[in-house]
This record gives C-alpha cells, sequence and structure tokens, in this order.
C-alpha cells in the first residue's frame, strides 16, 4: 500500500468514526434541533476553538450547554460516561455547515460545492450543479465564517480557493456578497480578484451605491481608472464554447424569473446593467404579465428597457395579446398606460381588440371560453371597452394626421362625428358594441337583454357595472 492509499484509508476511518458516533462518542451537539455526537479528543487535537473550550481554563464564548447539566468534563474523571456529558448547542452555524466543519475536522476532506442537482433552498434552478450558483456562494460564505469562528485555518484556505474560482462564473450580485465578505474577514487575493470583477462589469457608481459601501465603490473606481479597465459585461470574456453560453443564458433567463416572481425588479436592472440582459430576447415583460403583478408589471415598464410591443415566439403575441388572452383589466391598463400598441397584429393577423371579441363571442354563445375555467363577465366587458377605446384613439389621431387618405384601423362607434359612410362597416362596429352590451344584461342583470333601458343603464355602470369608454381615453398609471 502506498503512503496516499495509507492517508486515504486513515481518512475514511476517521470518517466513519464521525458516522457512527453515538456509539463512541464523548460530546454532544445540538444544531438546529438535531443532535450531532462527536469525539473531544479529535476535535481538541484538531480544533484550537475547541481545544480551548474542552481543556483550557478560560473557555471562548459562543458554546453553552444545557442549563443543569455538567459543562464541561475534567479529561481525569473516568466516572463520567457520555450519557451522562452535556449537550451543548450550537447556535453560529447551521447543521449543514457545522457537519461540514466536523468532516473537515475528522478526515481532513471536504467537498465545499453542494450535491448537483439537489434541491437547494436558495436555487429554483432544476438540475443545476450548484457551482457558481447563489446557494453554492452562500454555503462556502458560511463555512468561511464557520472556519474561522471554529479557528480551522486549513478549511479557510481551501474554501478561499473554492469561492475565487466561483465568482469568476457567478452572477455579479454574488461577486458583490464575495467582495464583501473578504474585505470583512481581509482575504486580500479574494478581495482583489473580486475587486477586478466588479471593475470590469460595467456597473456605473450609482447602481453599486445601492450594494456596496461608498469607501469600496472609491477603491474600484481607482482600480478603473488606474488600469483604463474597458467596461464590458462580466460573463462575456469566460465562456467560448456556445453550447456553454447558452447554458449560462438560459441560467441567467431562470434567476430573472426568479427575482421577478418575489417583486425584485431593483435585481432585474442590475442584471441588465451588470450582465447585459436583454429583457426582449428573455421574453421579460410577456413573463411577468403571465405570472406576476400589476405594480412588477409597471416597475419593469418604468426601467425602459423593455420594448412593450415586442412580439414573441412563432405566433408574434405582444404582451398587450397575452393580456387580452388572460382578460386581466389590470395587466391591459398598465400596458396601455405604457403605449402598448393595440393594432399591432400577430402573425396570424390577430389584434389584441381581435382576442378580446372572440373571447365574448364565445363566452355568449357557446357559455364557455377555451382555456378559461373561469371567466367574470364584468373583467371580459372592461378589458374590451379599454382595448377598444385606446384603439379609437390611436385611429382618431392617425386620421388627423393624414386626413385625406388614411383610414381608421378600426370601425368607428356608431355614435362617432367621423363615422365613415360605408354602412356596412358601422353596422360590423355596432354589432361587436352590441355583444358586450349584452354580455353586461345577461350576466349581471338577470339575463333580461330586451329591455332597452336596462341595456343603457348597463353601458354606463348605473346597474350593470359598466365603464364608460370616455374615461380611458387618458389611462390612470394608479388603474
Amino acid at each position: 500500500m502506498s503512503l496516499e492509499e495509507s492517508l486515504r484509508s486513515l481518512s475514511l476511518d476517521y470518517l466513519n468514526l464521525l458516522i457512527n458516533g453515538q456509539a463512541f462518542g464523548d460530546v454532544t451537539f445540538q444544531v438546529e434541533g438535531r443532535l450531532v455526537h462527536a469525539h473531544r479528543c479529535i476535535l481538541a487535537a484538531r480544533s484550537l476553538f475547541f481545544r480551548k473550550f474542552f481543556c483550557g481554563p478560560d473557555p471562548p464564548s459562543g458554546l453553552d450547554p444545557v442549563v443543569g447539566e455538567p459543562s464541561r468534563v475534567n479529561s481525569g474523571d473516568t466516572r463520567t460516561t457520555p450519557r451522562t456529558l452535556s449537550v451543548i448547542p450550537i447556535n453560529l452555524v447551521g447543521y449543514e455547515v457545522f457537519l461540514l466543519l466536523l468532516q473537515f475536522l475528522y478526515s481532513g476532506q471536504v467537498s465545499i460545492v453542494p450535491q448537483k442537482h439537489e434541491p437547494r433552498p436558495n436555487c429554483g434552478e432544476r438540475g443545476c450543479w450548484h457551482t457558481h450558483c447563489s446557494s453554492a456562494v452562500d454555503l462556502a460564505l458560511d463555512i468561511l465564517a464557520a472556519s474561522r469562528y471554529f479557528g480551522v485555518e486549513q478549511l479557510g484556505l481551501l474554501t478561499q480557493k473554492q469561492l475565487a474560482n466561483m465568482v469568476k462564473k457567478a452572477s455579479i450580485e454574488n461577486v458583490m456578497k464575495v467582495l464583501l465578505a473578504s474585505r470583512k474577514q481581509e482575504m486580500h487575493q479574494l478581495w482583489t480578484t473580486c475587486s477586478h470583477l466588479v471593475a470590469k462589469s460595467g456597473l456605473p457608481p450609482e447602481v453599486l451605491a445601492k450594494h456596496l459601501p461608498i469607501d469600496i465603490i472609491t477603491n474600484i473606481e481607482e482600480l478603473r481608472c488606474s488600469s483604463s479597465m474597458p467596461l464590458h459585461h462580466h460573463h462575456h470574456h469566460h465562456h467560448h464554447d456556445l453550447s456553454t453560453a447558452a447554458d449560462l443564458e438560459d441560467q441567467k433567463i431562470r434567476r430573472m424569473r426568479r427575482a421577478l416572481e418575489s417583486s425584485d425588479v431593483e435585481l432585474v436592472k442590475l442584471m441588465i446593467m451588470g450582465e447585459g440582459l436583454n429583457l426582449d430576447e428573455a421574453l421579460a415583460l410577456h413573463y411577468a404579465v403571465e405570472n406576476c403583478g400589476r405594480e412588477v408589471v409597471k416597475d419593469l415598464l418604468e426601467l425602459s428597457a423593455a420594448d412593450v410591443n415586442y412580439r414573441a415566439g412563432p405566433a408574434g403575441k405582444t404582451p398587450l395579446h397575452v393580456a387580452a388572452e388572460m382578460v386581466s383589466p389590470d395587466m391591459v391598463a398598465v400596458l396601455l398606460d405604457h403605449h402598448a400598441d393595440p393594432s399591432i397584429r400577430t402573425v396570424d393577423g390577430v389584434t389584441p381588440l381581435d382576442m378580446l371579441r372572440t373571447l365574448t363571442s364565445d363566452f355568449l354563445f357557446k357559455g364557455a371560453v377555451p382555456g378559461l375555467t373561469h371567466i367574470e363577465p364584468n373583467k371580459l366587458r372592461l378589458c374590451l371597452e379599454l382595448v377598444q377605446s385606446a384603439a379609437l384613439v390611436l385611429s382618431r389621431e392617425e386620421c388627423n394626421a393624414n386626413p385625406p387618405s388614411t383610414t381608421a384601423i378600426y370601425p368607428l362607434m356608431s355614435g362617432d362625428p367621423n363615422r365613415s359612410g360605408n354602412n356596412n362597416i358601422g353596422d360590423h362596429d355596432s354589432g361587436s358594441r352590441l355583444m358586450y352590451l349584452n354580455l353586461g344584461v345577461t350576466h349581471m342583470s338577470g339575463g333580461d337583454s330586451g329591455d332597452d333601458d336596462n341595456s343603457h343603464n348597463t353601458r354606463h355602470g348605473s346597474q350593470g357595472g359598466g365603464c364608460n369608454p370616455a374615461m380611458y381615453h387618458h389611462l390612470s398609471p394608479d388603474y
């Protein structure tokens, strides 16, 4: 057996001793409500902290045995058994980190990177290998802090090397997280690595100020000036393989979606500036309309980094098409308020107004809408009025701009003073208006669609909760 094989065998033997600690252990720790059995002699031999705690006259603070049980056992007291020893609560680190710390103390080896494909609390990426995600970085930082507190210097050095490799592929927010930790714990080499990465990220000082102290920002700006660093995006110079680049782009999109789901638009802004995230290519607005709340969509639009009329996928749908399909007045209103164009057509030539008219027809004549298990008549009517009012405004603006030759994109309402002389068009539009008037009467006034007065009142909101289209000619951002 070679020396290397002998050392590996010794390491495994000690690791098995930790695994079977309950049978041979003489000290018990409680971490996050779970018991961990260990051996005082090994801990004292491998850690200065534990040596002082078990044997020193002035044990370090931080570990306190359970009240009512003996705190420490005299090494010469042979009458004491493991069962009479105290349970020592550990509140400074989590269960996973403490086990990894003990694993290193027993065997001299440890894997700081989480198991690949293992579900992690800070990583929602399915099948992630956890080589540089937020969960892997957080775990490494926790192990680093534990190694310094418990006086395990070799584990600290090993973790620093691992972090130095992680940050080269990590997101810019994780790089700044490691940067702060490296300064706090005076890890100069890691500090230098992270400082250069942040300096190259292209993030301006006003954005950095939201995440870093002013003195660190000053250092980064000095580094930029002294080295004349070109500002480019953090990820672009690390990966030349196209498949790897595609994987990273997918990870970036998944992180963006998680940020939107948690209403963290500020993180999305950081990804735009620091990682070159393209909101249109990532279909950020389409995703937010379908999966997030109105305020998230509004904040995303106010970043002025997404095209509100971007057509996505083979069908060429805009966010307004998606909102119309969802029958969401909130989303329709906020998109129109940020200049969504109701006249844009899909590849099949369908506008958002066409979609809503079809949904209304299906609901009225079939009693159900394909793909929607439940639909509220008021919301459907309100969406229809919002989009139709916006389309009319757009049509009138185009007519005013080009009165001799321009024809309205949508038929004008029958009561419009500028109504076209084409009776067929006018009749078609009247039928469309009658369709959603009947919608309100049928479902909000007991189904008496033959009462003209009730139909008129429903249109103006006196009985059926309907809305006047005129009030949407100038949409309020607080709708």
